[in-house]
């Protein structure tokens, strides 16, 4: 879909940009790691995100750099993709294998209590933010985004898959 703003012709090359970036990744590293947070305001709602390189509406997270901790790389994709800072210690939920994306992926999930310090203006990585309630996610919220939530609520087993 061509947009007349030069953005589908960004997105196929931010999509070709990472597809590049997980090759070399899997070449250079061991394993991948990346973090996610199901991150709530103090009402309950969930904080999602959408990019303008993949479709649907997930949660916030990234990749660990290699010299970051974890929680560094927690605390840096929550600051940039919706100015978000943590009112309490995030608690670790579970550590998913992501084979989608190579047969090296592994994913912690947090959940974490946060407060936004600012809105969210979208630009080339983020088009949209929001915060929304569990029982009124956006119609094209993704299944794996679908599934850890409900995995978080207790109402689906865990899996150990993303």
């Amino acid at each position: 879909m061509t947009t007349g703003d030069g953005l589908s012709e960004f997105r196929w090359g931010t999509r070709f940009l990472v597809r590049l970036l997980h090759v070399y990744f899997a070449i250079s590293r061991g394993m991948t790691l990346g973090v996610r947070a199901a991150c709530f305001d103090r009402d309950g709602r969930v904080f999602l995100v959408r990019h303008s390189y993949v479709p649907g509406w997930h949660l916030p997270g990234g990749g660990v750099e290699r010299g970051e901790t974890a929680l560094d790389a927690l605390v840096k994709e929550l600051r940039e993709e919706g100015h978000l800072v943590m009112a309490e210690a995030p608690q670790l939920f579970h550590l998913y294998f992501n084979p989608r994306i190579s047969r090296r992926d592994h994913v912690l999930l947090y959940r974490v209590t946060v407060e936004q310090t600012a809105p969210r203006l979208p630009d080339r990585e983020i088009v949209e933010v929001g915060f929304f309630s569990l029982d009124a996610l956006p119609e094209d919220t993704t299944t794996a985004t679908r599934a850890r939530l409900a995995e978080i609520s207790g109402t689906q087993p865990v899996s150990h898959h993303w």
